[in-house]
């Protein structure tokens, strides 16, 4: 299953060759991790991110798309079960966010100064440091939709999608 996950992965991840795919092919890909937590555990699902993490950074085509594998959208799903299970619900939504904000923080400055990519700074426009302010709030508001998308998923999965899947292989 790990094996077949991380190929995967690295498929959805060669595709970000399209220039829209910088975001959507590392969110997808990270999707893949749900099923490697149901199925075989998280030790698993952190081999396969480790694994698909290392090799993205290598072979992808679209490096900042492979730092946001590595840097947000290939853990998140993992870590959030274990979130979930923080209550109050409102600390649990206060410490997902700040998982997210840290992340794609510390994501950008890597992208930006430590791999020299300075595309992205272009990319903000005049605004300098409030388009990067407005980009970050607008994040925010899709990071809720994609937890919220990953909710429903794992929903879909473990009570319709599974027993589809395995009534036919076992």
């Amino acid at each position: 299953m790990g094996g077949i996950a991380s190929a995967l992965c690295l498929l959805l991840m060669l595709l970000t060759i399209i220039p829209i795919a910088t975001y959507t092919m590392p969110a997808l890909a990270g999707m893949v991790l749900i099923v490697v937590v149901i199925e075989n555990g998280y030790s698993t699902a952190w081999m396969v991110y480790a694994a698909v993490g290392f090799l993205s950074l290598f072979i992808c085509p679209d490096k900042e798309a492979a730092m946001l594998f590595v840097g947000f959208f290939g853990f998140y799903p993992i870590l959030k079960g274990k979130l979930e299970k923080i209550h109050p619900r409102v600390l649990e939504y206060v410490v997902k966010f700040l998982v997210f904000n840290a992340a794609m923080i510390l994501n950008y400055v890597i992208i930006i100064f430590l791999f020299g990519i300075q595309d992205v700074l272009e990319e903000v426009g005049p605004m300098g440091q409030y388009s990067v302010l407005l980009l970050l709030g607008l994040g925010n508001i899709v990071f809720f939709v994609y937890d919220l998308a990953l909710s429903r998923i794992i929903m879909a999965y473990k009570y319709v999608l599974r027993k589809k899947i395995f009534r036919r292989v076992g």
